[in-house]
């Protein structure tokens, strides 16, 4: 999949289908996500290497008292709280592997957690301008459209992401609660760590939170944290700095992605789409909106689907519907959203094994509820 987007990228640019114009326009749209991701990655992996995670889940099952429902509870209350202030993407970064450790250390099935992580990842990225990237991106066409600052956003999308989420909890809680049943033991002691590489990752990662929330790009604090963290393991564990920190493959697709979508607006696509999506306002235009980006996120990245679907939205209430569709609707296919791809080579790393078919229709099943429950929402407070 990697290889076939970053094919088809080379391909726009020298069939000259995306011109310099379009090139210039995917560096500067895609750069500070690409900038984001590498650096967000190699944090990860190394928080990860110095054991702040396995930490982390050993807090949480302390905190789950022995039951296996409160535990998840818990996982939902951290997954919705990270993505709102965080971003999903660093949801499925840094949270992932929280709940795959503490997955493995108490003995529990794995999918259950994971699934909960990278649902609420998408489901829970509609409240805040910095929860999504998309959000960012759409900041510019609601200041166009009379809309100010994040707090004009937050009037617009309180109510949406509020009700996708809580549709999207609902959903999993049905669909797991067989395996949330029941109770776990303690879990066996914890392994000897490097207590230098373990203080500094930890407070690195706790410095994150409020960095990203500061107004600063997310790629400058991201970047800051994987630079201090590579210097300190270049000193304690050099053998720990390898080439496959980095995401390349999924550098690759969102480029390439990026780039064919460009090409694409370029020729007519906001044209061949507006049929689709419809016009107008209400419940059925909002519902044909979202659907609409939801489809297309599904079919290629929410990122650029959104890009496709702003120049069909027109007014506040109806570009609020493409957030839901291309925050909410990612459930499907694991390139939906940079978050999953972000969460899938996690559990790979893990050695946690997600059947793509079950993936598929649990999400199809979750995307319908979380998308038109935010999109009903709207309807009721716009």
């Amino acid at each position: 999949m990697w290889w076939a987007c970053g094919l088809a990228g080379l391909a726009v640019v020298a069939t000259g289908l995306a011109g310099p114009v379009q090139v210039a326009e995917v560096a500067h749209r895609a750069g500070p996500v690409l900038a984001f991701l590498l650096a967000v990655t190699v944090v990860a992996e190394l928080a990860d290497e110095a054991g702040v995670f396995d930490a982390a889940a050993r807090l949480a099952a302390r905190a789950g008292r022995g039951r296996t429902w409160r535990l998840w509870l818990l996982v939902v209350v951290l997954g919705v709280l990270a993505t709102t202030v965080l971003s999903l993407d660093t949801t499925a970064v840094l949270l992932t592997p929280v709940v795959l450790s503490l997955a493995a250390q108490l003995r529990l099935d794995p999918l259950p957690f994971a699934l909960t992580t990278v649902w609420l990842a998408n489901t829970a990225s509609l409240l805040l301008p910095v929860s999504n990237l998309t959000n960012l991106i759409a900041l510019d066409a609601l200041e166009d459209l009379g809309v100010r600052g994040t707090g004009g956003f937050v009037a617009l999308t309180w109510a949406p992401a509020l009700a996708g989420a809580g549709a999207a909890v609902a959903v999993l809680a049905l669909v797991h609660r067989r395996s949330l049943r029941g109770g776990y033991g303690a879990a066996p002691p914890a392994p000897p760590r490097d207590p230098v590489l373990f203080g500094t990752a930890a407070v690195v990662c706790a410095l994150l939170a409020p960095a990203f929330v500061s107004g600063v790009e997310p790629a400058v604090p991201a970047t800051a944290a994987a630079l201090v963290l590579v210097a300190v393991f270049a000193r304690r564990r050099p053998g720990a700095l390898r080439p496959a920190l980095l995401p390349w493959r999924t550098v690759v697709l969102v480029s390439g992605l990026f780039l064919v979508v460009e090409a694409a607006q370029a020729h007519g696509l906001t044209d061949l789409l507006r049929p689709v999506a419809g016009t107008g306002e209400g419940l059925g235009a909002h519902l044909r909106l979202a659907a609409t980006a939801a489809v297309g996120a599904n079919a290629l990245d929410n990122l650029p689907a959104y890009l496709a679907a702003e120049p069909l939205a027109g007014s506040p209430a109806r570009l609020v519907a493409v957030l839901a569709g291309v925050d909410l609707g990612p459930l499907v296919t694991p390139w939906a959203s940079l978050a999953t791809l972000l969460w899938l080579e996690r559990c790979r790393a893990r050695g946690v094994h997600v059947p793509l078919t079950r993936f598929a229709a649990l999400g199809l099943l979750g995307a319908t509820a979380s998308v038109g429950a935010a999109v009903l929402a709207l309807q009721l407070t716009s």
